[in-house]
């Protein structure tokens, strides 16, 4: 019986999480949500967990009421009092969106719990930081993402020295098939038809602008210590091959699966076996798999996320506060679409680098970034 805490209850990667949970009986001793209050205490009646932190003071109030025998806690504190409870027992699932998730997640590893990482701005905005607190910790890091999970398993086993490369898989997002003249005046509702997977809001539009993909890339670099100059992106149009590994010796390990995240959170959590699934790849079904360069000119924002991080110290996090606060405009239809690229760049190239930047640091740079565009926005 498996402790888990898990962070981001009720978004698309936590509600997946969920599934894994009831379906392997593992136990939920906590979880965090965000303002779904309704599901929330679906998640409590069903799970009967011992610690839960909500977003908002209000909806704290209300389940102390209700669940007078659950330790109850709310907002960003909350989030650190779950991925802490009981200090190293059981493992987190990071599944939260954004920057929030970097305190509690070096809390965690602080405790000796292992993590199983959803949340890739942790280590896109502190990786430096994060990898030794791992090494230091002595903790397993196990990644959800699709793509590092790929990595993750291509690489097990295997002499890190004799990689030649790292593929990323991209299958492009909603905008894939349009140019850039073809963006201007694109809406909130097309850019979250992803055409092969069912996502949050944000990472859906990360994946229009390809900055997920540019997230991806600086994780790739701390999770496996891959310089950058070996880690390449190409477009997948089916999400099949979720990512490849290129050895000096020639041979490429790919791993393909179901376009389900289901299967890579059931590896993170069963690390280090393997639990049966019913959804399987049907291979009698599958006509092609089809591929494309990557085109830096149309996708400006990944070719930006090689440049920031090679630049390394605090540019990383400021491009993702920015992007963090772009995306929230444009989801609150306050910006045009290409308007996010706009001001990612604007912000990465007014910033000053602060090389060996300590957490104090990009805690405040990150709050300054992103509060600073929301406010010019409004």
């Amino acid at each position: 019986m498996k402790n888990i805490f898990l962070l981001g209850a009720t978004g698309s990667i936590g509600t997946q999480t969920l599934e894994v949970i009831e379906k392997e009986k593992y136990n939920l001793v906590g979880f965090s949500a965000g303002y779904n209050i309704k599901r929330t205490i679906e998640i409590i009646e069903k799970f009967k967990p011992k610690i839960v932190s909500i977003a908002l003071e209000k909806d704290f109030l209300s389940l102390k009421e209700l669940y007078p025998g659950i330790e109850i806690h709310h907002g960003d504190d909350g989030l650190v009092k779950v991925a802490t409870f009981n200090n190293n027992d059981g493992l987190l699932v990071n599944a939260v969106v954004g920057s929030v998730g970097l305190i509690p997640t070096v809390e965690a590893i602080k405790v000796g719990k292992s993590i199983c990482l959803a949340n890739k701005e942790t280590l896109v905005i502190a990786g430096d930081i994060i990898t030794n607190l791992v090494k230091e910790y002595n903790v397993d890091m196990v990644p959800i993402d699709s793509e590092h999970s790929a990595i993750f398993q291509c690489l097990n086993g295997e002499n890190r020295d004799e990689v030649e490369k790292i593929v990323i898989t991209a299958s492009g997002g909603a905008f894939r098939d349009k140019t850039r003249d073809e963006l201007v005046g694109v809406s909130k509702k097309e850019a979250l038809d992803h055409p092969n997977w069912a996502m949050g809001d944000k990472i859906t539009i990360d994946s229009a602008t390809m900055m997920n993909k540019g997230l991806e890339v600086i994780e790739a670099h701390h999770l496996f210590n891959i310089p950058f100059s070996k880690i390449e992106t190409i477009i997948h149009y089916e999400s099949i091959i979720h990512s490849m590994v290129e050895f000096i010796d020639g041979s490429v390990l790919a791993h393909l699966g179901l376009s389900d995240m289901t299967i890579p959170i059931a590896y993170a959590l069963s690390y280090p076996n393997r639990i049966m699934s019913l959804k399987k790849l049907d291979f009698d079904n599958l006509s092609s798999l089809s591929f494309s360069k990557m085109d830096y000119g149309r996708f400006p924002l990944l070719k930006l996320a090689y440049e920031v991080g090679e630049m390394g110290g605090i540019m990383p996090c400021v491009m993702n506060a920015a992007n963090e606060a772009a995306v929230e405009l444009f989801l609150n239809e306050k910006i045009s679409f290409l308007d996010i690229e706009k001001i990612v760049f604007n912000e990465v190239r007014s910033c000053e680098n602060i090389n060996n930047p300590t957490l104090d640091d990009i805690i405040r740079v990150d709050k300054e970034v992103y509060s600073s565009i929301i406010l010019k926005n409004k």
